[in-house]
């Protein structure tokens, strides 16, 4: 990916998406009395909603670009988030939900990884650089819950 603008609007969809599963989850978990994930998860969505504002900012974006499915250029065909969301069950525990959420991150982690490594354009380079570790953070919060749910047990 080798423009700005559209490395940034990759970066704004999967963000949105991210935000909208977060979203889920925690309306999920709240439904099933787990305040505690039900927050963390409502964490995770404001975060990708702040991803999504800075995207729009560095690209000079007003509004939410708007783009064809078939513009996109993910490494499989569909978003890393979307890739992830497939399994989405609302009767899921606490268990299932992390390790979506951690997949979906996971995916999101290695799309901007791939693009860091493949761009000869300074800028991709660094903003993939920069939301790769933001997501690895994300990644390292989800197994940090992931590990509370199993000492919980």
């Amino acid at each position: 990916m080798e423009e700005i603008q559209l490395f940034l609007a990759h970066a704004i969809q999967l963000e949105r998406e991210a935000a909208s599963r977060y979203d889920e989850l925690q309306a999920m978990m709240q439904s099933a009395g787990n305040k505690e994930v039900a927050a963390f998860f409502a964490d995770m969505a404001r975060f990708a909603r702040r991803h999504l504002e800075e995207a729009m900012q560095r690209g000079g974006f007003r509004e939410i670009p708007q783009m064809h499915w078939s513009e996109f250029r993910w490494p499989s065909g569909v978003s890393p988030e979307a890739a992830a969301w497939e399994g989405v069950d609302a009767l899921m525990d606490v268990q299932s939900a992390l390790l979506l959420a951690l997949d979906g991150e996971d995916r999101s982690r290695s799309f901007y990884s791939q693009v860091r490594d493949a761009t000869q354009d300074p800028d991709v380079r660094r903003f993939a650089a920069e939301f790769a570790e933001e997501e690895a953070g994300h990644v390292e919060a989800l197994h940090h819950w992931i590990e509370r749910q199993h000492a919980g047990r």
